[in-house]
């Protein structure tokens, strides 16, 4: 099986809404073996939600995002807008997502008219290219156990995963601790349409994906343990330039603390060129039961 194929939902139908009223969208929750619903799925709603309250010439710079609750998948989710700013230059919006009338999570966007200024960046691309980057499988193919894991992951995410260096999770399986940093290609499974919301919104989807388990790899942990008790508690996302989520970017990712039952976790999103195009942080839960 070619997992780099699997892609049970397009990502363009997972982050469509349908307008019910100005300030008020529903979006359809994707059914899956959880009942849980996935983070980025709601994050990237909103981003969706606010985006389309906005003048045509805002771009979103920012996405500040709270998860209170978890969402269930069966059944959909209303996402309120309510429209805090309209300055001469930024639009301010916050978001609840709604579900059996509870906020199950909570979004500030920031949105800016473009305009020219000062540019400079730290962060540094240095990897391969995609193309020169085995397919996961291929990598996996004599690791069942973490061949399992990364098929049951892209056949429930409408994305495509190719890792430089060999994944954290990998080194735990062999009894050894890992750094705390992993570095994946990534892309949408399918083209996006060229409206550059979807694409910050895909990138905010994208996002979530197996951040918080760079923080496990020097306690010898994944995802899956079951003596884990894991969640995202809240997720930042600032946008530096524009980048299309359905062409393969970097993303670089560092759990660079860890302690009293939480850790923070840092990523950079770089392009093919190397301009670095987003700044994530996520900060969550990661207990031992």
């Amino acid at each position: 099986m070619n997992v780099e194929s699997a892609c049970p939902t397009p990502l363009t139908e997972i982050l469509h809404l349908e307008r019910l009223e100005t300030y008020l969208f529903r979006g359809r929750s994707q059914p899956g073996k959880t009942t849980r619903t996935f983070g980025g799925e709601v994050a990237g709603h909103a981003v969706v939600a606010a985006g389309n309250t906005v003048p045509a010439d805002r771009a979103i710079h920012s996405a500040h995002a709270h998860f209170l609750l978890p969402g269930d998948s069966g059944h959909p989710v209303v996402y309120r807008v309510d429209p805090v700013r309209d300055g001469g230059s930024f639009a301010t919006r916050r978001v609840e997502a709604i579900q059996h009338g509870r906020v199950i999570f909570h979004l500030t966007a920031s949105f800016q008219r473009a305009e020219d200024g000062m540019s400079h960046q730290v962060p540094t691309l240095d990897a391969p290219p995609p193309e020169d980057v085995a397919p996961i499988e291929d990598v996996l193919r004599d690791d069942p156990v973490n061949l399992e894991w990364i098929q049951a992951l892209l056949r429930r995410s409408p994305v495509q995963l190719r890792f430089p260096e060999e994944p954290p999770r990998v080194t735990v399986a062999r009894g050894q601790s890992a750094p705390p940093r992993q570095r994946l290609w990534i892309r949408s499974s399918r083209p996006l349409p060229d409206e550059p919301l979807t694409h910050a919104a895909a990138l905010v989807y994208t996002s979530d994906h197996l951040l918080l388990s760079a923080a496990l790899g020097p306690h010898q942990l994944t995802i899956q343990d079951p003596n884990l008790q894991f969640a995202t508690i809240d997720h930042t996302v600032w946008f530096h330039a524009p980048c299309r989520a359905d062409d393969w970017f970097m993303y670089d990712q560092e759990g660079f603390w860890a302690g009293s039952g939480r850790a923070l976790c840092r990523g950079s999103i770089f392009d093919r060129t190397g301009k670095l195009c987003a700044t994530i942080m996520q900060e969550g839960l990661l207990r031992r039961r």
